[in-house]
């Protein structure tokens, strides 16, 4: 890992004036007020009439007009399946250890991904079109996109949007994501690596059936020890039940829930309102584009709409503290981001309009179209364009106009040097191109020659960097990159004694947005397993 700072604390000096939703602990509302920004951090949060703080005498001040909320926090999301479009669930499953075996999953969901994720061109474009579009939506800091390389090492892809897993920051503790279910037997040293103190944002009891919950029962020590502390992030935590939640809350566990995905594949969902009694810190997550939300944003929506259709005690305030302030309640960073205060980090998105309608639930009826600004660690990165100064791309969302400013010195040096445009362009054609790119990787794959091995990934170091993914066999157990060895390529593997060029075809790019997604609502519909009462609130 080197050993400078992610995210250095530097940046220009200016103020973002508008209503500001603080998300402090006593959730106080300025209802015209400006926040004061210099090197990455606020300085200061003041209503109208205050003067500025010492030296912001005459500092540009950039009046939005709209509602201004902390950056959103996304402890869950798949971000390189987020080129992906919807998945048509083809039946209900009670674990998450099913569906990675349907024939159309791998033709649609895991193929594509591996063939994208090992090409060079590709990588790239992939890494740049997901963390842009988390960025329309208001998303500050999501989970990591990971990279491995031919000699068997992981790093972490730094963009414009935080990671929680790489920072080098000790204000932001790192957090672990990629970690396998715990087998019983593993229950104590889990526990001793949780009472560690580091992060472990780990899938918890995915589905709802007595397969699902038994990964909760795993993590029980003995009669009265579990291998829960406050260190440990369930995701999902569909399957338990109200007396494991009891379990889980008084050890100080916190979970993130994605209820779309669950829905989508399982029928069903965590049982919120449970957890929340139990004392359990609860964030939001969007899971990913093909079984999830397309945003941050529209998983609000969902989470709405089930918290009324199963009559939860569940307040429009409660669902913004989840992608928020619980969030970095989970992931302990806490005292730098998550609420609009005086020396936190400077991550904020601003929504269109500050009417003297309730502020949270603004937020929850915002679009894409609605984010008129976002700046991730005191630098402006997206928003309208009399915000975003600086060589910057223009983009339309929803057919308004708008601005990215990518310019970020410690990105991957390709990454940096692809556009949004380029990223479409080249995604759009290859996803055009599945089954030629296939081939080549299979032919690559046929090779021992280093030679061969260089067309890959994101070079560095001398080695070469393919995405890794986190695709599950049947049996539930994580498969990591097999790359053969090193100076190999990855080996894509037969599929039932198929080669991914004999099942792939065309497939579509993942519209940016909702609003730019005119079948986004189509496919939503479609998704039998939805229950009524959540899908006729939708």
């Amino acid at each position: 890992m080197a050993d400078v700072v992610i995210d250095p604390l530097t940046g220009p000096k200016f103020g973002v004036h508008g209503r500001i939703v603080t998300m402090d602990d006593d959730h106080d509302v300025v209802e015209s007020g400006t926040v004061w920004i210099e090197a990455g951090v606020i300085r200061d949060v003041a209503a109208d009439g205050h003067d500025p703080p010492e030296g912001f005498e005459g500092v540009p001040v950039l009046r939005t007009g709209g509602t201004v909320f902390p950056g959103m926090i996304e402890l869950h999301n798949h971000l390189p399946y987020d080129v992906l479009q919807m998945w048509s669930v083809p039946k209900l499953y009670g674990n998450r250890g099913q569906w990675g075996s349907h024939d159309d999953y791998r033709r649609l969901v895991s193929g594509p991904m591996k063939v994208l994720g090992k090409t060079a061109g590709y990588i790239e474009a992939v890494i740049r079109y997901v963390e842009v579009k988390a960025l329309v939506s208001g998303v500050t800091t999501s989970q990591g996109v990971a990279l491995y390389s031919n000699a068997n090492t992981r790093r972490y892809h730094r963009g414009l949007v935080r990671n929680v897993e790489e920072t080098n920051d000790p204000d932001l503790p790192e957090a672990d994501s990629r970690v396998a279910d715990v087998d019983a037997e593993d229950a104590a040293s889990f526990l001793a690596r949780l009472e560690k103190g580091k992060r472990i944002v780990l899938h918890l009891a995915e589905g709802i059936d007595d397969t699902a919950r038994s990964h909760f029962g795993a993590l029980q020590v003995s009669r009265s020890k579990w291998a829960i502390t406050d260190s440990l992030v369930g995701i999902h935590a569909a399957a338990l039940s109200r007396d494991d939640f009891e379990v889980f809350g008084s050890r100080g566990g916190s979970m993130v829930w994605s209820p779309s995905s669950n829905l989508m594949l399982y029928g069903g969902t965590a049982a919120v309102d449970a957890a929340r009694r139990a004392g359990v810190t609860v964030a939001l997550g969007s899971d990913w584009a093909p079984t999830g939300s397309k945003n941050l944003l529209a998983e609000l929506k969902v989470a709405r709409a089930v918290a009324d259709a199963f009559d939860w005690d569940l307040d429009d305030r409660d669902l913004v503290d989840m992608v928020t302030r619980g969030p970095a309640r989970a992931i302990g960073w806490d005292q730098a981001l998550g609420s609009l205060e005086p020396g936190r980090r400077a991550d904020l998105m601003v929504v269109h309009g500050r009417q003297a309608r309730d502020p949270y639930r603004q937020l929850l009826e915002s679009t894409e179209r609605s984010v008129v600004l976002v700046v991730v660690n005191g630098v402006p990165r997206y928003g309208q364009t009399r915000f975003i100064t600086g060589e910057s791309e223009k983009l339309r969302v929803a057919g308004s106009a708008r601005r990215l400013y990518l310019a970020q010195e410690s990105t991957d040096p390709i990454v940096a040097a692809v556009t949004f445009r380029d990223a479409v362009d080249r995604l759009e054609d290859g996803m055009s191109r599945l089954v030629e790119l296939a081939r080549d990787l299979e032919a690559l794959g046929a090779t021992r020659s280093g030679t061969a091995s260089t067309a890959l990934g994101i070079p560095r170091g001398g080695e070469r960097w393919v995405i890794e993914l986190e695709e599950e066999a049947p049996d539930a157990t994580p498969v990591r990159p097999d790359l053969g060895g090193v100076g190999r390529p990855p080996d894509l593997g037969p599929i039932r004694g198929e080669k991914l060029s004999e099942i792939l075809g065309p497939i579509e790019l993942d519209r940016l947005t909702v609003l730019d997604d005119p079948g986004y609502r189509r496919r939503l519909r479609s998704q039998a397993n939805i229950p009524r009462a959540v899908a006729d609130r939708l």
